[in-house]
């Protein structure tokens, strides 16, 4: 088991607030962060990161792991969560995030294909989504099926895999079709729409006034990897970066894609049957308090 509790949910939700306040008052607690692009240094403003006070009041994983010019993927992760639990199973992970894949490949330990550069670079070289839509429909009827003829991105991915392991993509994520039982405990936290794109739209805008546009700027200077740039809340503003829009223009494209992730988001989540929803955060606290003093009785 990767994971002893997990609390999910879309973006600006109040997870991590609330999931900070459980390890604080649960020590020994460790929180284990499910977002994607947590991962990099130097992506601090629009992740939500734990601040370095947090980070000394509570152990926190898979965050701040790579640079953000390297390119780390779910397999990644879920290797690096394995190697967790085997040095320390005893230790307490709470699993917190929106990221719906990262949470599912950890929940439920799937097996997920890495990354193979050689590879990608080759795909890279053709921009053209029907030449390569045919072929993933020659290598993997079933996962061409799953994935949108104009996706440029996610049929690089799939081919990407088909031609590295000589499998079909769609043959790595049958596990996404079934939900097992798991003695993981799911909490969700869900907030109505108007208030959570109220937050959003709040949340962007502090971010920009705290810094997130020379975040940017540093970020490209430094390189950055076709991973961290499609980040919701950093591509949008790239090009107010470069001098081709306004901020203003860029600012109110980074709030709608953050609001459609954030349904996004939402729909994954909801389609599990495990996960405990709770439009309180009061009632979440409770169930995840009650895991965590069960886990401690049975430590003692």
């Amino acid at each position: 088991m990767n994971l002893d509790a997990a609390l999910v949910g879309p973006t600006a939700s109040g997870k991590s607030r609330l999931a900070h306040r459980l390890a604080v008052e649960f020590p020994g607690v460790e929180i284990l962060s499910l977002d994607s692009m947590s991962v990099y240094r130097g992506m601090d403003t629009a992740t939500a990161k734990p601040t370095l006070d947090e980070r000394r009041e509570v152990v926190y994983h898979l965050v701040d792991v790579v640079s953000a010019r390297e390119e780390f993927s779910v397999a990644d992760a879920l290797q690096r969560v394995r190697a967790l639990r085997t040095e320390s199973p005893e230790r307490f992970l709470l699993g917190v995030g929106g990221t719906g894949l990262y949470a599912r490949a950890i929940i439920d330990d799937l097996e997920i294909p890495g990354i193979f550069p050689e590879v990608r670079a080759e795909l890279d070289l053709c921009h053209d989504p029907v030449v390569l839509y045919e072929e993933l429909r020659r290598l993997d009827p079933l996962g061409a099926s799953r994935t949108e003829p104009t996706n440029l991105r996610r049929i690089r991915r799939a081919l990407e895999v088909c031609r590295a392991t000589g499998r079909p993509f769609s043959s790595f994520g049958p596990g996404l079709e079934s939900y097992p039982k798991s003695p993981v405990l799911q909490v969700g936290l869900f907030v109505e729409f108007a208030e959570l794109d109220r937050r959003i739209e709040e949340r962007l805008s502090s971010w920009v006034e705290e810094g997130l546009i020379e975040e940017i700027a540093g970020l490209l200077d430094e390189g950055v990897s076709r991973a961290a740039l499609q980040a919701v809340g950093y591509k949008e503003f790239v090009a107010y970066v470069a001098g081709e829009c306004s901020l203003e223009d860029s600012l109110r494209e980074a709030v709608a894609h953050t609001r459609r992730l954030a349904r996004r988001q939402w729909r994954w989540f909801r389609r599990d049957p495990r996960v405990i929803w709770c439009d309180e955060e009061s009632v979440a606290y409770d169930l995840l308090a009650r895991a965590l003093e069960r886990t401690r009785d049975v430590g003692d």
